[in-house]
């Protein structure tokens, strides 16, 4: 046998060594994931759980929240999850109890993706019924699902994705005589996702007035640009003729200026209310009305948004509830030129004060940094973001960025935004007498500050 063809049987021995050995390892996988289905099909079957009975005895409370991710098939579920919060995290999540009122294009996303993040209670609260022309923007509701209560279609579709989740479905509207029912039981959020203005109104006050943590949704309707929502104070919100309502309702009624967190778009409307179109002469929109005094079918809504609106809270909520620190994004509406313009004012501050501009560290990127998401475009002596819109800009023109320890140059960690008239008494002081006189915004500044040495790793 020639040369060649010893190499050619080698090369053909070792290629079917290798193929045997592949196969023998897909084997084994899929001979695992066989063995982890079985495993799971069979414990689902003793647990009375088959395709056409999605519940038995895995129903509510059938195994208690605190022991929901001992369980394999909960855990297995969640692993996703367990693998980003970690278990203790997850654990917070799933001992949770969650409030939803409103289950329509946001709140049935909210709830939806609460549910699978493995919220452990929910009461889901709503008056009104699936209509066909609300499929269009619905998380499970289907046309089989058309003139059943939001509250009770939901319950059914949760029951079948996680059985082990107490759900509480109320057909029920709220209102100042509900408050109590609804809201006692200290849930650890409440989720408002109503479209009526007077029972937002409520809810929001009641919130505050218990001290429950809520996050409101604002309008969701008429808007078709995803890259504009955001999460913010209510005081924050622009563009939003919701919002602004609920806030002017809320400060003249209740004494209420901020502190809720909101879900917002800051797109101004692309449509307009659409008059209501009866079918027949003799009819009116009240006789479409479930509640008096409710909206009819007249915005117009690309189902998208609300959707995002929706998974935009869950994502909130589940964070908060696991304790995930994060930080929104500032609405700060200044444009890049003005941030050169602060850039500008430290060179010549420092020129001025020091003799030199040797020891700015910082471009007109990272001062847009600073500005935006360590001060939220706000003086550092006034975090209490009540300047929204022009009047906002108008007070970042008298801003300027100063050193915090003047021993130190005037990097990222260093500057803090101040008023003119702030500045100059900031220069004329000593940070040992801030931190005697001042404590709470000594720790204040000293926790932003601590904030950028670490997202810049310095």
């Amino acid at each position: 046998m020639g040369e060649r063809a010893k190499e050619w049987l080698l090369a053909a021995g070792a290629g079917v060594a290798v193929g045997a050995l592949s196969t023998a390892a897909v084997m084994n996988l899929l001979s695992r994931s066989k063995r982890r289905e079985g495993y799971v099909r069979e414990l689902l079957e003793s647990n009375g759980v088959t395709a056409g009975n999605a519940r038995s005895s895995r129903q509510l409370g059938a195994i208690g929240s605190s022991d929901l991710l001992s369980d394999e098939v909960v855990s297995e579920q969640l692993t996703r999850n367990i693998q980003f919060f970690g278990m203790d995290s997850q654990k917070k999540v799933t001992e949770s109890y969650v409030v939803v009122i409103g289950l329509g294009g946001v709140g049935s996303h909210a709830a939806s993706m609460l549910l699978r993040s493995g919220v452990g209670r929910l009461l889901l609260v709503d008056f009104d019924q699936v209509s066909l022309s609300s499929l269009n923007r619905h998380a499970v509701a289907t046309r089989d699902d058309v003139g059943t209560p939001k509250a009770l279609c939901l319950k059914k579709h949760f029951s079948m994705i996680y059985p082990e989740c107490q759900i509480d479905a109320r057909v029920q509207l709220y209102d100042p005589s509900s408050e109590a029912e609804i809201l006692s039981g200290q849930p650890d959020f409440v989720l408002d996702c109503i479209d009526n203005i007077d029972t937002k109104v409520a809810l929001l006050a009641a919130c505050v007035r218990r001290g429950l943590k809520v996050l409101s949704a604002m309008g969701a309707g008429a808007r078709a640009d995803p890259t504009r929502i955001r999460v913010a104070d209510l005081r924050e919100s622009s563009n939003d003729p919701l919002s602004r309502s609920v806030r002017y309702r809320l400060k003249k009624e209740h004494g209420i200026e901020g502190g809720i967190p909101i879900v917002f778009s800051l797109e101004k409307p692309k449509a307009k209310l659409l008059p209501f179109q009866a079918s027949k002469e003799e009819e009116t929109p009240s006789d479409y009305q479930i509640v008096p005094g409710f909206r009819v079918r007249i915005i117009p809504v690309l189902g998208t948004i609300p959707a995002i609106f929706g998974q935009v809270m869950a994502s909130y909520v589940a964070t908060q509830l696991a304790g995930l620190d994060f930080q929104t994004e500032p609405v700060v509406n200044l444009d890049l030129d003005h941030y050169r313009i602060l850039h500008q004012r430290l060179i010549e501050h420092e020129e001025l004060i020091y003799g030199t501009a040797k020891q700015v560290l910082v471009d007109a990127e990272e001062v847009m940094y600073i500005v935006k998401e360590l001060w939220r475009g706000r003086s550092a002596r006034d975090q209490n973001q009540k300047d929204t819109g022009r009047r906002m800009w108008r007070s970042a023109n008298e801003l300027m960025l100063v050193r915090w320890d003047k021993s130190k140059p005037a990097g990222v960690s260093n500057l803090i935004l101040l008023k003119f008239s702030e500045a100059d008494t900031h220069e004329s002081t000593t940070l040992d007498h801030i931190k005697e006189k001042e404590p709470e915004f000594y720790s204040m500044v000293s926790r932003v500050l601590k904030r950028a040495e670490v997202e810049f790793a310095l």
